[in-house]
């Protein structure tokens, strides 16, 4: 398993979790922007900086992705292809996507993009709160376990 991070967007604390867990466990995390990024010194950590452009950062990760690994994005789009190839996919927030809700979230976020496109005020997402950064990191140890178990899932 290798962790991809959708990095223009990543919360630093959601980094900072992702940092300790691939030290912890030596899976490699690698994480793509389109801006140099730092990250602390470690042989399990890596950047990958792209081009700017819309959803450069996000097909990088599609073409390197393995089946069985995990991305964190909060892009519903780039999760829902994500789970197309068998990775997993986790949201930042600690939401973990998969093939039975990808397809309503898709609906949900194409509804709000066409209100938002209509003029209408939709607020963005609240702050992210310390119940967010437990599910995230929970949500993260469990994939990991897993991972050590065989299972991946």
């Amino acid at each position: 398993m290798n962790i991809w991070v959708d990095a223009d967007a990543c919360p630093a604390v959601i980094k900072e979790i992702l940092f300790r867990a691939a030290e912890r466990t030596a899976v490699p995390l690698t994480l793509v922007a389109n801006h140099a990024i730092r990250v602390p010194p470690s042989r399990h950590i890596r950047t990958l900086q792209v081009t700017q452009g819309f959803d450069v950062a996000d097909n990088e990760i599609v073409q390197r992705l393995s089946a069985g690994d995990l991305v964190i994005t909060a892009d519903i789009p780039l999760a829902a292809e994500v789970i197309e190839k068998g990775g997993h996919a986790l949201n930042p927030r600690g939401e973990l996507y998969s093939a039975e809700t990808i397809r309503s979230l898709l609906n949900m976020r194409d509804f709000m993009d066409t209100m938002r496109g209509s003029g209408v005020d939709t607020g963005g997402p609240p702050p992210l709160s310390q119940g967010d950064r437990q599910n995230f990191a929970k949500h993260l140890d469990k994939l990991l376990a897993n991972r050590d178990m065989g299972t991946g899932q």
